[in-house]
């Protein structure tokens, strides 16, 4: 692999703290570190993310490598991001975010920065800002080609979104300071090939680090929630919200007969507002009030290292997202285990459970659907749902190694 030149300086920057954001730089960091490359990386974050992601920034304790460093935006700027859910401000917070990262890379003297969250930088981009480097990123959620991937008709809004979406792409992949986008779709790359590019697109691993769980800590975990050791456990992992179709799998189970609700726990296990929770409690009150099914809520951030137990303790991972973009960490953790997953049928999700045999896709906005999918599951063996060398197949093709290796081959060769 070639190396970097020691004048050459690398510049990761992602202000986001939660998700995917600090694992994927615990596996960049990791990498860098075990294969020792030359030249230095600055990784730019939020002052937030030093003091919730300790055990990523002790990576650098641990095994000092001062090629590698955080560098922490100020607290000025960090508060002065707009976090808003309205979509003119999410705009405006895109340019703030661009802005600081053109400050950086230059405060810093960087020779390529490497965006880890590309989608929200498209607009400046396209808008002609110029960066005082070349810049990389990862794409994570190109949609106007679902179109092929999910057998639905479009309605206008979402023609529209397409027409709009290939313009910007179009443009802004002649930008000659744009080096690589690393797409996280592969089904993306032949559309994306078709448009004429300076920049080079290339499909990336979604990582994951597998590893191996104790039978005891899974044991110690079902004692520990109160699960019938004869019941079998449907998983609902993540950041609990209404798009991850929990109100739709409510009302799902409400069309389960009693016989096939005493079969399993529902487990909802995941960090949820306040709203949220209140909304959820609610429909669970009022369904176990019409069905003998036991529902545990754990509405809690779960360590990293307890993530795979959880995965291991499930007999059905659940992933019914409504109209979900993008990849789910979900699919990659549930095949790790071994365990089949219910999924919604729309978009690249769907596609990846189909073509790997993850498991079952229903249509996920339809709790018909969905309860005559956790029928089928619950009416046979949970060995018949799913392909667990294809699942093998799939995390092997997406290890963390691999991911940090597609990164820095590309953007290290093509600095030297």
């Amino acid at each position: 692999m070639s190396r970097v030149k020691p004048e050459n300086r690398l510049m990761l920057f992602d202000l986001s703290i939660y998700g995917h954001h600090p694992t994927y730089i615990r596996y960049l960091i990791n990498y860098w570190q075990e294969n020792e490359l030359s030249g230095s990386l600055d990784i730019v974050v939020i002052p937030k993310f030093l003091e919730v992601h300790g055990e990523v920034v002790e990576l650098l304790e641990k095994k000092p490598n001062f090629s590698i460093k955080f560098v922490s935006i100020s607290l000025a700027e960090a508060a002065n991001l707009n976090f808003t859910k309205s979509s003119f401000k999410r705009n405006i917070r895109y340019f703030q975010e661009w802005a600081i990262l053109c400050k950086y890379a230059r405060l810093l003297s960087a020779t390529h920065c490497l965006a880890m969250y590309f989608d929200t930088y498209q607009l400046p981009l396209f808008l002609g800002s110029k960066p005082p480097c070349q810049v990389s990123g990862i794409y994570f959620k190109p949609t106007f080609h679902y179109q092929y991937l999910t057998p639905t008709s479009s309605n206008w809004k979402q023609k529209l979104q397409e027409f709009r979406e290939k313009f910007i792409l179009a443009n802004i992949l002649k930008n000659l300071q744009l080096s690589t986008l690393f797409s996280l779709d592969n089904y993306v790359i032949k559309y994306l090939d078709r448009f004429p590019n300076a920049a080079k697109v290339i499909p990336l691993p979604d990582p994951i680090a597998t590893t191996q769980v104790k039978v005891t800590s899974v044991d110690n975990l079902r004692e520990r929630l109160g699960i019938d050791p004869n019941i079998q456990i449907f998983l609902v992992f993540g950041a609990l919200t209404p798009r991850k179709g929990i109100s739709e799998l409510l009302e799902a189970i409400s069309l389960l007969s009693e016989e096939l609700c005493d079969r399993f726990c529902l487990l909802l296990v995941g960090e949820a507002s306040l709203e949220n929770q209140t909304q959820f409690l609610s429909q669970i009150a009022n369904l176990q009030q019409q069905k003998p099914i036991q529902i545990i809520s754990h509405f809690e951030f779960v360590g990293e290292s307890e993530v795979p137990i959880y995965f291991q303790l499930a007999d059905l991972v659940l992933a019914p997202y409504q109209r979900h973009v993008g990849m789910s960490g979900i699919l990659l953790l549930a095949a790790a285990a071994g365990k089949p997953v219910l999924s919604s049928d729309y978009g690249l999700m769907g596609q990846v459970v189909r073509e790997y045999q993850l498991g079952m896709v229903v249509d996920a906005g339809n709790p018909e659907a969905i309860a005559q999918g956790l029928t089928k599951f619950l009416l046979h063996s949970g060995d018949v749902i799913g392909d667990r060398s294809q699942m093998s197949a799939f995390v092997a093709a997406n290890s963390a190694e691999r991911f940090a290796e597609v990164i820095f081959h590309r953007i290290l060769s093509h600095e030297s």
